[in-house]
């Protein structure tokens, strides 16, 4: 059984946090739009700070590893619906 499944979720608050979340994930896309349309490849790989590019992808890759674990879950339960 899953740590979830043992404990009472606080659906409130998780529906709070999740909305929350949406709301600052469309702020990255869109301060990361800013930076695409403003800048080449190129001239950010040449003249941004690589420690930070790192880390931007880096936690670009974990938030990808977890919204893909999200979507097989609800594409199951789609599936198990139809």
């Amino acid at each position: 059984m899953s740590p979830v499944a043992r404990k009472q979720v606080d659906v409130s608050r998780l529906k709070a946090d999740l909305a929350a979340a949406n709301v600052e994930l469309l702020s990255a896309h869109c301060a990361t739009d800013r930076v695409r349309l403003k800048y080449s490849v190129q001239d950010i790989v040449t003249f941004g700070d690589r420690h930070s590019l790192q880390q931007a992808i880096a936690s670009a890759e974990a938030l990808h590893r977890f919204l893909s674990q999200i979507q097989a879950h609800l594409k199951r339960q789609e599936d198990e619906h139809s």
